[in-house]
């Protein structure tokens, strides 16, 4: 995002092997919120106020560089805030992701230059977030207590005490001048769309009937959509189980069930009993697609966190091994099988090289390839931000050769499943039609791209599917 005149305040991280947010190597030059600050104001730490300071240190992190949920526990290892407190600084963090390229082009209109330090940039950033009008939600607090509150919140700190009259004049000027306001910094790409503008280009180029229908799914918070384990209930057992603790869902796929209003994961009846998964409706086909068959041996080559791996092994007894080059991720997917009473062999290895192969080949393998994770960005709404113009191209490439890489260690006649969070073509349909051509290989039905659409219970993120059979020997 850079605003007329300003300098980028958010800086691109390198691209990186993951398909989900990754915390960048740039770190971020921010005051920590730690018990030695000075405070020149006690805050309750049940008052909003702590909660903007909160947030606010979490999207300074993400404008150095750090992916959002990264941000968020460094802020939480920083502070003693209550689990009501972790849930709003992360809900207020989520919601400004999702409105930073408004809030920041109002700020470049208000102010003559970006508010210094950092922590008091994102702080405004955090404030203007909750007194935005954004259509069909409900602000969530009064415009004033956010001004009243982001006021002690600069108040209470030796590094934002300064600005306190600043804050307070920019919010109420603000709420004084928000439609003239708001229809200046709307003529921006940016700002109407909360996207950079390369982004905006992108879409439009890509699906020029839909770009606006893409963009907006993105600025909407995401579902609750879970996976029924059908190994330990069948889905109308679940949905009557729901029923009981008074929560409202519905059946939206063979497996998947979306709550009416989102919980904290603990609250989900059963979850930790191993019921049910949090897993997206699009995200849910690849298990199906795969075809997989009591005894087979499959490869799940890019498995972290273990939501596919967890799925294939619910619907047959086969022999499992899931692969991440990330030891720490790889931990991730031993949890979800202890919690799911599911096992497989899990390794640490690179998928784009054969060091960890022993040179038996798979019957299936599941390639959840390297991505931008353009598809996902409602659930992760700082990717946007965090991603570069050339990263498609780059992790296309890697992605490649990774595929090439995976296909000798398919059998004749096996299947591999191509998977990617992205709505990018050149790491989607281009990257399946340029693998179809370099091996000659049969391309089964698969749906394909899919678009992130909010249509009754087509509600599900931006994924893509193609699936490959290898031919008989």
């Amino acid at each position: 995002m850079q605003p007329p005149s300003r300098k980028t305040l958010i800086k691109p991280v390198k691209p990186t092997k993951s398909t989900r947010p990754a915390s960048s190597a740039v770190a971020a030059k921010v005051p920590a919120i730690a018990p030695s600050e000075p405070k020149l104001l006690e805050i309750k730490p049940d008052s909003l106020a702590f909660s903007l300071i909160g947030a606010a240190q979490a999207v300074a992190y993400v404008l150095e560089g750090t992916a959002l949920p990264q941000a968020l526990a460094k802020v939480f290892a920083q502070t003693n805030a209550s689990p009501q407190a972790r849930g709003a600084i992360q809900d207020i963090s989520y919601r400004t992701m999702r409105q930073v390229g408004r809030v920041d082009a109002l700020l470049t209109l208000m102010t003559t230059k970006p508010p210094e330090p950092p922590l008091l940039y994102s702080l405004m950033c955090c404030a203007l977030t909750l007194i935005v009008k954004v259509e069909n939600e409900e602000p969530p607090y009064e415009d004033f207590i956010v001004v009243d509150q982001a006021v002690n919140a600069a108040s209470s700190s030796a590094h934002m005490v300064f600005a306190k009259g600043m804050v307070n004049a920019i919010l109420r000027r603000f709420l004084r001048e928000q439609t003239e306001l708001t229809a200046t910094v709307i003529k921006q790409a940016s700002a109407a769309w909360n996207y950079p503008q390369w982004w905006v280009d992108q879409t439009k180029a890509a699906y020029p009937q839909d770009w606006q229908t893409i963009l907006s799914s993105g600025n909407q918070p995401p579902p609750l959509t879970l996976r029924v384990n059908q190994r330990q209930i069948s889905v109308l057992d679940y949905l009557v189980l729901l029923e009981k603790n008074q929560m409202a869902a519905t059946q939206i796929g063979p497996f998947a069930v979306r709550l009416a209003k989102p919980v904290p994961v603990l609250q989900i009846p059963g979850f930790e009993d191993g019921l049910v998964s949090v897993q997206d409706a699009a995200a849910q086909l690849a298990a199906p697609l795969l075809d997989v068959h009591e005894g087979m041996r499959v490869l799940d080559a890019c498995a972290a966190p273990g939501g596919k791996t967890c799925h294939l092994l619910e619907m047959a007894n086969i022999e499992l091994l899931a692969l991440d080059s990330d030891a720490k991720r790889a931990e991730r997917i031993h949890e979800n099988l202890t919690r799911l009473k599911l096992s497989a062999n899990v390794k640490v290895g690179d998928a784009g090289k054969s060091g960890w192969w022993d040179k038996q080949q798979f019957d299936r393998i599941l390639a959840d390839v390297p991505c931008t994770a353009s598809g996902v960005v409602r659930r992760h709404p700082d990717i946007r931000w965090l991603r570069r113009k050339l990263d498609a191209v780059q992790l296309a490439a890697s992605s490649a050769r990774l595929l090439d890489n995976l296909w000798q260690m398919l059998k004749p006649e096996g299947k591999l499943l191509l998977v990617t969070c992205s709505i990018w073509p050149m790491e989607s349909e281009l990257q399946a039609a340029a693998f179809a051509q370099r091996h000659g290989v049969i391309r089964l039905d698969a749906p394909g791209q899919l678009l992130p659409k909010l249509v009754g219970n087509n509600d599900h993120d931006g994924l893509f599917y193609a699936l490959f059979q290898k031919p008989p020997v």
